[in-house]
């Protein structure tokens, strides 16, 4: 473990554990959930307020009442996070409590042969039904289709689409609700490319790979100044991705540069949000050969068409 450690930056380091003492101490609270023992995805993880950093605790947007009456639905697609699905769930709703407000999670399952749907089922009879709602699709359909029905089975007026995975922390989230009141921007996307943020994690051959793509995206199209196109942590109005989501047709890593664009076309205000992008620690990354040239034609097609 300490020589696998060492081969990641200081801040990378302290970043991956801090976030397995999280793990292992969500692990240990609850271990007596369920009475399955040895995989994350048979107990409910429990962290404690503190993990939220100051700037993020500082942020928290709250009505003169003490709690905001406006809900968030937050929309996971999941393709095999069985044991990732239970500890993002956990981390939203500590993260939206300690901030008095009202949330829900949208699990749109894509019949993962790891059967997510059964730990997305236990999760609703545990957090209840008004705060995890599931759709259940028969296959791999795509992640804009997946957005598309999560959308369509939430009820929130701003919606917060973010991976299931535990790279993107929601202790960001206060942040990006106090800059879109703040600047009145219709979206606001977590960054990796702005001072303060980054990621962790990573061998070289991933960040070459995603900062060449992000800067190709950023040199070639016009996005309004957006600085990570390809990231996939962003808080909309509602009004604005409802009007975005159909317009899209990218698919793959294209699909949230398309997004940006799209937005930028109709006038729309896009603000930022630096973030630390955190490698997943179950399951594998998506990211391959296939992806890579899927991205490339995506983004030569929007270079020519918009």
């Amino acid at each position: 473990m300490e020589m696998a450690l060492r081969r990641f930056p200081l801040s990378s380091r302290c970043g991956i554990i801090s976030l397995l003492l999280s793990v292992a101490f969500a692990l240990t609270s609850l271990s007596s959930i369920y009475s399955v023992q040895g995989s994350p995805s048979d107990i409910v993880s429990s962290c404690d307020s503190s993990s939220l950093s100051s700037d993020a605790s500082k942020t928290c947007v709250t009505s003169a009442a003490g709690a905001s009456t406006m809900l968030y639905s937050v929309i996971l697609p999941t393709y095999n996070e069985r044991e990732n699905l239970p500890l993002i769930t956990q981390f939203l709703h500590d993260t939206f409590t300690s901030a008095n407000l009202k949330y829900e999670i949208v699990v749109v399952d894509d019949s993962s042969p790891d059967n997510t749907l059964e730990v997305a089922e236990r999760l609703q009879k545990l957090f209840g039904e008004d705060h995890i709602r599931i759709v259940s699709r028969p296959g791999k359909l795509g992640l804009g289709s997946a957005y598309s029905a999560g959308l369509k089975a939430s009820s929130g007026e701003r919606i917060i689409l973010m991976d299931a995975d535990l790279s993107h922390h929601p202790k960001f989230i206060p942040k990006m609700i106090s800059v879109m009141d703040g600047q009145g921007v219709d979206i606001v996307s977590g960054t990796r490319y702005r001072r303060g943020g980054g990621v962790a994690g990573w061998d070289t051959f991933r960040k070459l790979t995603s900062c060449g793509a992000n800067f190709l995206a950023t040199f070639l199209l016009s996005t309004g100044g957006a600085s990570d196109l390809t990231g996939s942590f962003r808080l909309y109005e509602r009004s604005a991705i409802e009007l975005i989501l159909p317009q899209v047709h990218s698919k793959g890593y294209a699909f949230q540069m398309e997004i940006l664009v799209r937005a930028h076309k109709a006038g729309m205000k896009i603000g930022e949000v630096p973030i630390t992008f955190v490698d997943r620690i179950y399951g594998e990354s998506k990211l391959g050969a296939n992806e890579i040239i899927m991205y490339l034609k995506g983004l030569l097609k929007l270079f020519f068409t918009t």
